[in-house]
């Protein structure tokens, strides 16, 4: 009886303390143990755009504000020949981008098919911020864009336009995986309050129709944030990611218990199980997933070898390759 009445004070006893303090309880939790904050995004010219995000999350910035940063520098990179200023234009010779964004909150921004704007990132954050709707596409984006100050300004490059004249000779559409003409910078990140964000911008595939509007943009397919849960964004052919509603999906899996690197797993899978199940086959198709959970786990997978993504976290900015269902080359 002793025993049990001493337990019972114990319990008691420690239940005082935690309403007296409720910081000395916090700091025992595993809130301690969360890996905050930190910064994926797809690619190797991640690297550059998470040191712009980081510059954010360092000074205990918003998650939101960090990815729309760190984004923005690689629509600006004339070199980066797949997102942004210098993305290869459709068939018809228009550079036309994609993007999305999405905040802790489920706020939720996307342009489709957007002309001569550098920035659709931003676009889409005021699509998010300042309208009723989620989504706007082609001319309706433009208007809005110009009519939030967005300077109209051409995209196509010099090298961008001497490519597409050189494909206009032969018109052969082969894309190629892990070559940069259907590659896009996903970005998700926990900030130093425990709270998500993404966004995904994109010119799409090289030499496409025009009017062919990918994943990228559309929520729940190039990206998917969940506060309670966790975020993912995808990159690759866009067609096979809306097929499988690919970043909802993985977030899903991450709900059912799985970790970000086994949710990006059974996501491909997916994918491939799909592409069989149509007759056919994964010569040509690449699917990458990153995600990352509200611990600051984080996982990735693809397709084929040759994908990766970067990461920065309290340990520094490093590139990693991901795990893939084929090996590279095989």
């Amino acid at each position: 009886m002793n025993t049990r009445r001493n337990f019972i004070k114990h319990i008691g006893l420690t239940s005082l303390g935690i309403g007296l303090s409720p910081s000395l309880f916090a700091a025992k939790l595993s809130f301690s143990k969360i890996n905050k904050p930190i910064v994926l995004s797809t690619w190797d010219f991640g690297l550059r755009a998470n040191e712009e995000a980081w510059k954010v999350l360092s000074a205990g910035g918003r998650a939101l504000d960090a990815v729309e940063q760190g984004v923005r520098l690689t629509e600006a990179d004339p070199s980066e020949r797949s997102v942004g200023y210098g993305g290869r234009p459709d068939r018809d010779g228009k550079v036309t981008l994609d993007a999305c964004i999405m905040d802790e909150f489920a706020g939720i921004g996307s342009v489709a098919a957007l002309q001569n704007i550098k920035h659709p990132i931003s676009v889409a954050r005021a699509v998010m911020e300042k309208t009723p709707h989620v989504m706007l596409v082609g001319e309706g984006a433009l208007q809005f864009a110009k009519e939030q100050g967005f300077p109209e300004e051409n995209l196509l490059t010099e090298d961008s336009e001497k490519e597409w004249r050189e494909w206009l000779k032969t018109a052969k559409y082969e894309p190629v995986v892990n070559i940069e003409n259907h590659d896009t910078i996903g970005m998700i990140a926990l900030d130093a309050n425990g709270n998500l964000s993404g966004a995904c911008t994109t010119s799409g595939m090289a030499f496409k129709m025009h009017g062919r509007v990918g994943d990228s943009p559309i929520i729940g397919s190039g990206l998917y944030v969940d506060n309670e849960i966790g975020a993912a964004t995808a990159t690759g052919h866009g067609e096979e990611v809306i097929r499988t509603v690919g970043s909802h999906l993985v977030v899903e899996l991450m709900r059912q218990g799985n970790s970000p690197q086994q949710a990006c797993e059974q996501a491909v899978k997916r994918i491939v199980k799909f592409t069989k199940n149509r007759g056919k086959t994964l010569d040509n198709i690449q699917v990458g997933f990153i995600a990352l959970n509200k611990k600051g786990e984080y996982g990735a997978y693809c397709i084929h070898g040759g994908f990766n993504y970067a990461k920065y976290d309290s340990k520094g900015n490093e590139l990693i390759t991901g795990k893939s269902y084929l090996k590279a080359n095989g």
